[in-house]
């Protein structure tokens, strides 16, 4: 069973798809070079910095390949890792390791480098009370599992699908003024018409927009590609109560300028759209190897 936020059979189809493109015309070159009786074990070491995200993933991945093979996980996710760390191993069919080896590394690195991205943004904003989330620019078919290595960065999620909250942005305030409508007009009118106990956040670009949002009523206002003196003011100009998103422009080098501005969080396109993958292999043991 598996131990993410998703169910066994979405969690299946996951891993699924992943070998599908992978593995679905088989392995050529383990199937005519390895003995298919050749046995072994695997290490999967880490050669970078980080927070490790997603190895329950690749542990189904080999499991799935070849239900036969022991997987031992010796470090769990939102673990700090360093070079040299050994966080799994593998032991079985050679030829099964072989073929679930890339699809596992694939999840296992660029979740790893998610979560690592994500704690380097809590790092640099400790001590300020904004929350770091990410976006919905994740990959598709892969969001509950990027959001999940957010987490265990440190962060925290925003959105998870268009029904969890009603998000004005440009494009809704751009096809609502063609219609004639202004900008309290498109506010009250969400109020209206929400779902009962949805949030509803605008998104303003300027200081008297925000105000004039939160005049009748928006329970978030995103402040979209402010400068860190105008996020400031503009909060100050704010009534009590009134939470805001800062997003736009933030990264490493200013994302603490942003959260001192007083921003209830801090939405990061780039955790999930722009994380370095981080450096993993999976390395067999010369010494395991055998004729069963």
């Amino acid at each position: 069973m598996n131990k993410l936020p998703l169910t066994e059979e979405q969690f299946n189809n996951i891993i699924d798809l992943a070998l599908a493109e992978d593995v679905s015309h088989g392995d050529v070159t383990s199937e005519v070079l390895i003995p298919p009786k050749l046995h072994g074990k695997a290490s999967i070491l880490i050669k970078a910095r980080g927070v490790l995200a997603g190895i329950d993933v690749a542990r189904g991945v080999f499991l799935r390949v070849d239900p036969s093979l022991k997987v031992k996980v010796l470090i769990k996710d939102g673990a700090e890792v360093k070079p040299g760390d050994i966080i799994a191993t593998i032991s079985g069919r050679v030829t099964s390791i072989l073929k679930a080896e890339r699809v596992a590394l694939n999840f296992l690195q660029k979740l790893s480098g998610i979560a690592s991205q994500t704690a380097q943004y809590v790092a640099k904003t400790k001590g300020c009370a904004a929350k770091i989330v990410e976006t919905r620019k994740t990959t598709p078919g892969l969001r509950v599992l990027e959001k999940y290595a957010v987490r265990l960065g440190g962060g925290q999620n925003h959105r998870s699908h268009l029904g969890d909250a009603l998000l004005i942005k440009d494009n809704h305030l751009a096809a609502l003024r063609a219609l004639g409508m202004s900008l309290t007009d498109i506010v009250t009118k969400a109020k209206q018409n929400a779902p009962k106990g949805l949030t509803i956040e605008v998104e303003v670009t300027t200081a008297e927009e925000a105000m004039e949002v939160a005049q009748v009523g928006a329970d978030m206002i995103m402040l979209d590609n402010m400068s860190p003196d105008e996020m400031r003011r503009t909060i100050s100009l704010l009534p009590k109560g009134v939470k805001t998103e800062a997003s736009g422009g933030i990264n490493l080098e200013n994302v603490r300028a942003a959260a001192m501005t007083g921003v209830n969080i801090i939405s990061i396109g780039a955790l999930t759209h722009s994380s370095k993958a981080m450096d993993i292999s999976i390395e067999l043991e010369a010494d395991s190897i055998r004729l069963a």
